[in-house]
């Protein structure tokens, strides 16, 4: 490989990287500031969640994870959801967000 495309390929996963924090620390705030995390008591029996809170979950679970060391009400999933489409949106939300990173690998011969 040349030393062009070394350096291509290091900014652009320099780029990727900033991107991904960016996107992460924005969602972070998003989620403190309006208590939307799984298990932040946004949703009850009466009140469950549903497909786009999902996703919406599913997107954010990384960020639940890390969260819910700190502040044990928060979960990684809602226990109170509808049922199959939430899990279909929370899981198609995870597989989404990082399998697209395979998208930006490259592919040996």
């Amino acid at each position: 490989m040349s030393k062009w495309k070394t350096k291509t390929v290091i900014a652009a996963l320099g780029i990727l990287l900033l991107i991904i924090v960016l996107f992460y620390g924005v969602l972070a705030v998003i989620v403190i500031a309006t208590d939307s995390a799984p298990g932040g008591g946004t949703n009850s029996p009466d009140r469950p969640a549903g497909f786009f809170k999902g996703i919406w979950h599913g997107w954010i679970a990384p960020i639940s994870l890390v969260l819910s060391i700190f502040d044990k009400s928060i979960r990684i999933y809602e226990i109170y959801n509808k049922g199959f489409w939430y899990d279909f949106a929370y899981y198609a939300a995870i597989i989404s967000g990082f399998g697209g990173l395979s998208l930006f690998r490259s592919r040996s011969n």
